[in-house]
């Protein structure tokens, strides 16, 4: 598939039109489903910290261009913001934590607030318009609590258009006044998108202080702990665009490639067929035969065993 996927990219379609890529809170290594296109994308990546603000156009870490940017992304225009470091880092935001509705969940002191600090701020809209970019194609962040607002910051027109979108949205209440995932779902749940994975997340309903009763021994907590079940409080969304607006060949290009990244085999053949009948490319006849391929490779590799598995199940339950 990666031969066919560089093939793709290497058409005149990508030239002038890279595939852009945002990537929010991003961790400084190229996400492992990116790596198939990245040498011949954009990717906007922001990592927040105290540095002074400003954009490194880097050639060389795998990417067309990459654009870092140290700042945090908000939905305003304001160019300074309040920004929470917590115990772990992976947990700070420009929210405050909710410390009172965590405490009674096992992770409750990574949402800690060590300090408060002022950090420079930027909005996507304005980078983009900054940077006279007027589309993007794979939206992914974790932003601790502010995934939607971010993603509804972009202008419409671009949004309904982008191909691919990622978000983390809680579930519990974890930072105050924060996008939750019933949000997200609410919003997203439109002609424009599909979901087409999701991964819940979670952790312990035990608080620290509880868990403290049991055993003061940190390896034993953490042994308590990890063999308890977990609850769900977070979830891992993607959304990939149903095509039922007006597009080119270019994005009925990157669309059977992202779906082909997803897994999404049944909607990566949708799109070819489509395409193919919409512009005659013979491209989609490889891309239908690629498709078509790996759903019938599914089969062999009897990944329909769990459906037969939860039948049998059913009907044992019914006798």
């Amino acid at each position: 598939m990666n031969k066919l996927i560089e093939k793709i990219l290497k058409r005149d379609e990508f030239i002038d039109q890279p595939p852009v890529l945002i990537d929010i809170g991003a961790s400084g290594a190229i996400d492992a489903k990116w790596k198939a296109l990245a040498k011949h994308s954009i990717c906007l990546a922001f990592d927040a910290d105290d540095r002074e603000f400003g954009y490194v156009a880097n050639e060389n870490k795998g990417y067309k261009k990459l654009y870092v940017f140290n700042c945090v992304v908000t939905d305003s225009d304001s160019t300074e913001t309040d920004f929470f470091l917590t115990s772990s880092p992976f947990c700070s935001s420009v929210l405050h934590p909710d410390n009172k509705s965590l405490r009674v969940w096992s992770f409750a002191e990574k949402f800690n607030v060590d300090k408060k600090v002022k950090l420079k701020a930027r909005s996507l809209s304005s980078l983009l318009a900054e940077l006279n970019i007027k589309y993007v194609d794979w939206f992914k962040t974790d932003s601790q609590g502010t995934d939607l607002r971010l993603f509804l910051n972009i202008d419409e027109s671009i949004r309904n258009k982008c191909i691919a979108a990622e978000f983390e949205p809680g579930i519990i209440d974890a930072y105050v006044g924060e996008d939750k995932l019933f949000k997200v779902f609410e919003v997203m749940n439109g002609p424009n998108f599909w979901l087409a994975d999701m991964v819940v997340k979670g952790t312990q309903r035990i608080s620290p202080s509880e868990l403290d009763t049991i055993s003061k021994n940190k390896l034993m907590k953490k042994l308590i702990s990890e063999s308890m079940k977990v609850s769900p409080c977070w979830g891992e969304l993607t959304y990939l665009n149903t095509f039922n607006n007006s597009f080119s060949i270019r994005e009925y290009l990157l669309g059977w490639i992202f779906s082909m990244i997803m897994e999404q085999y049944g909607f990566s053949y949708h799109i070819a067929l489509n395409g193919k009948q919409l512009f005659g490319d013979p491209i989609f006849d490889e891309l239908i035969a690629n498709s078509k391929s790996n759903i019938l490779t599914n089969v062999v590799k009897l990944k329909f065993y769990r459906a037969v598995i939860g039948k049998i199940k059913k009907i044992l339950r019914i006798q």
